[in-house]
């Protein structure tokens, strides 16, 4: 290596690293939008489709069921044919079945349409984590992969002001509000036509001279990558559940399938919820709520950045447990508190959320790192589709309190499996990071790790 030479894992940020991540971005924009106008449109979907709670579930979920579906379908195709195929091709299918929610007339025609709109951001997500962290340097490479969670919950909150404001339109106005996330999704994809394929994917599969080329162009002629291939070329789902990496599979499965299911069955229904814990006063608690969701997203960079990944996440499970617990026996005559632990509830689960983006990515060797993450995505959005799909089935049937008490268990299984299993990858190099033991496993062997990097 020469004198000035420097190498991909020790840039500093580039316009290139920008761009890559901008559009990575708005996948994560969009899915927070999507899955933010749906409780909205069905104060008016609900009562003229005259949907029961088994259908109301199912449309909630319906894209989270495309996801699960995308993840694992697209995540395997990216690691065999490329990133960059993938990274196109998702938002053609989600620019087009957005559009297609304008014109349904059934409820199943609609659980159709977001079940493709799912299977495109699924397929998204595995690639887009992919090939961010693929290009990103280790120092700045957790920000980057925890930003994921900022954007999404600003498309959500977007969806939530935008819903509001469409009410106005009509009867009809639901199928205005479903049918403008094809406006995000489609500069999306025009912004993504030019992406060049991972260097270090094309490393992977011997393109040596490919991939220097990308580098060469993209991020400068002093910059060198580790050309070294994995000894064994192998990719699929057999190697994430082979013994080297099947507890790395488990835990990032489950760890992400524990925040999200909380997440998303209070979120889609938050509207409800609040109205049936006698905390819906006009907008301003929803307002609150989803300005904790912002600010929680902004406070998880930072967390991201002052601490241990491992210990981050373990003390985040452990305050939404405690939480949500409270939430499920507070009395309706505490309705103060109720919205100060509502409020701590909020901040920290969006907060903590900014993890799902960065342990998948950094847990997974290049030639299975987006069937690994597809795979993560994909356990966490079935987990997510039965917990939204099952909510207001469970609310109806045994009561919210219960419900709510069913969800606080989740996260405290969350704490349980985290502390066991979770490894620490901070300050490591994407390699590194990929070798690095948990606890359980390595006996101190991160620790040292760690220590020695720093």
């Amino acid at each position: 290596m020469s004198a000035q030479s420097v190498k991909i894992d020790d840039l500093p940020i580039g316009r290139f690293h920008l761009k890559i991540a901008g559009l990575t971005f708005g996948a994560h924009f969009t899915d927070g939008y999507i899955l933010g106008l749906i409780g909205i449109a069905f104060t008016l979907l609900s009562p003229q489709m005259q949907l029961d709670a088994f259908w109301q579930g199912l449309i909630g979920a319906s894209a989270l069921i495309g996801l699960f579906l995308g993840s694992l379908f697209f995540g395997w195709i990216s690691d065999k044919v490329g990133r960059q195929k993938i990274f196109l091709v998702s938002f053609v299918l989600i620019t087009l079945a957005s559009v297609m929610q304008f014109y349904v007339e059934t409820a199943m025609s609609l659980f159709l349409c977001r079940v493709l709109i799912g299977i495109g951001l699924g397929g998204d997500f595995s690639v887009g984590h992919a090939m961010l962290a693929e290009f990103a340097p280790k120092k700045h490479r957790g920000v980057l992969l925890g930003s994921f969670s900022v954007i999404w919950t600003f498309g959500y909150v977007a969806a939530t002001f935008v819903g509001t404001a469409m009410l106005s339109l009509g009867d009809d106005a639901w199928r205005w509000m479903l049918a403008s996330s094809a406006i995000p999704a489609a500069l999306i994809l025009i912004a993504r036509i030019g992406t060049p394929e991972s260097p270090r994917w094309l490393v992977n599969q011997g393109r040596v001279a490919e991939a220097r080329a990308v580098v060469k162009k993209h991020l400068g002629d002093n910059v060198e990558l580790d050309e070294t291939r994995s000894s064994e070329n192998h990719s699929g789902y057999a190697v994430l559940f082979s013994r080297e990496y099947r507890k790395r599979t488990a835990f990032n499965c489950l760890f992400f399938v524990c925040i999200v299911m909380p997440y998303f069955a209070i979120y889609t229904f938050l509207p409800s919820i609040l109205q049936k814990m006698g905390l819906a006063e006009g907008f301003g608690t929803e307002l609150m709520l989803n300005m904790l969701l912002i600010l929680g997203a902004l406070i998880g960079i930072w967390c991201t950045i002052r601490f241990t990944r491992r210990g981050f996440l373990i003390n985040a499970f452990i305050i939404l447990a405690v939480a949500l617990f409270l939430l499920a026996v507070l009395p309706g005559s505490a309705a103060w508190l109720m919205v100060l632990v509502f409020g701590v509830f909020t901040l920290v689960l969006s907060a903590v959320s900014n993890l799902v983006g960065v342990f998948p990515a950094e847990s997974f060797p290049t030639e299975v790192r987006a069937s690994g993450i597809g795979l993560a995505t994909a356990v966490s959005r079935l987990g997510s589709a039965v917990s939204t799909f099952l909510l207001p089935v469970s609310v109806a049937g045994i009561g919210l309190s219960p419900t709510m008490g069913i969800l606080a268990a989740i996260l405290a299984i969350g704490a349980l499996l985290s502390w066991a299993w979770a490894p620490e990858t901070k300050s490591l190099t994407l390699s590194q990071a990929c070798k690095a033991q948990s606890p359980v496993e390595g006996g101190g062997v991160v620790a040292a790790k760690v220590a020695a990097s720093v």
